[in-house]
């Protein structure tokens, strides 16, 4: 199934459970319906679906203002940098609901603009930023369990959160690890069990991880996969163990970011005695604002060369 199809599909698993919800955004329930990825979700009996037009900052407000009110709701935003409008009361405002304990929940889904052709727009894919301004819990998805377990536990839970999905993704079949899978930490993903290399995996780059793992093996090396899926806060214990075991360790982090929380992870690493580590990141460059192909590849052969891999 393509990953915009499964998402949409639990989605609308999870607004049918629900007595009364409200849903809004640009173009939820006409046009393209964000990709697909609302599409239906008006038919759904008790899912209140409104048009909106592109007023982030009130939109934003709006669903604080439901959530006080005891309205469950979701704002569907076609691009995640648009969230810059309502960063006033993704803080101050959410600063103020927080403290009255709300029993009931506002999600905001944001479609991270990753493709690369939308140049500007696609420079800001750090989920993680948003959420260190906000204090909030983020969440990204990249694959089948990573979507039931956070659209599963997360999406209507009482308490406000950001959910990013991955634009680049949409047209793909989503990755299914269904045979070989198990929850590591809370959000922790691990998809493979190696004994020489440790692999994590932030923000959308858990299928170059996948393939990271595929060209070791076929050289004879076994590797751990990890996929961080919480933007904030990240718990980091089960990579830490793996990695000091395996004695190394490949970061991969395809966010656009000079200060992201795969550094932290880093930090940990040093502190657990870990110091064989191969860092893959984004180089950000003036390029990098400015439409063109978003291609992020990892080279194996310079993860053997600097891991030592084969010796």
């Amino acid at each position: 199934m393509k990953y915009v199809s499964y998402l949409n599909e639990l989605f609308r698993d999870e607004i049918s459970k629900l007595d009364e919800f409200v849903l809004y955004g640009q173009n939820v329930s006409t046009g393209s319906c964000l990709g697909g990825l609302t599409r239906g979700l008006q038919r759904i009996n008790g899912c209140n679906v409104f048009n909106t037009p592109n007023t982030e900052n009130t939109l934003v407000g709006i669903g604080f203002g439901l959530m006080l009110g005891g309205t469950p709701s979701a704002f569907f935003m076609k691009q995640q940098d648009f969230l810059l409008l309502g960063i006033d009361h993704l803080r101050n405002t959410n600063n103020f609901i927080r403290q009255q304990a709300p029993s009931t929940s506002f999600t905001i889904v944001n479609i991270t603009m990753d493709a690369g052709y939308e140049g500007i727009q696609s420079s800001l894919n750090n989920l993680p930023d948003f959420c260190a301004i906000a204090s909030c819990e983020g969440y990204t998805i990249s694959s089948k369990l990573e979507a039931r377990s956070i659209i599963g536990q997360c999406f209507a839970k009482p308490g406000f959160r950001i959910i990013s999905v991955s634009q680049r993704l949409f047209g793909t079949e989503i990755l299914d690890f269904e045979a070989h899978i198990s929850q590591a930490d809370d959000f922790v993903m691990k998809y493979h069990q190696g004994a020489d290399v440790t692999i994590a995996c932030f923000n959308f780059s858990l299928p170059q991880g996948e393939k990271l793992c595929d060209q070791l093996s076929q050289l004879g090396v076994e590797a751990s996969l990890y996929s961080i899926t919480a933007a904030h806060p990240v718990i980091y214990k089960s990579i830490v163990e793996d990695a000091k075991k395996t004695g190394r360790l490949v970061i991969i982090d395809d966010s656009k970011c000079y200060t992201s929380v795969s550094n932290l992870l880093e930090i940990e690493m040093l502190r657990a005695g870990v110091s064989a580590i191969c860092n893959i990141k984004r180089k950000m460059t003036e390029q990098s604002y400015r439409p063109l192909s978003e291609e992020f590849n990892v080279d194996v052969n310079d993860v053997v060369q600097q891991l030592n891999l084969l010796n």
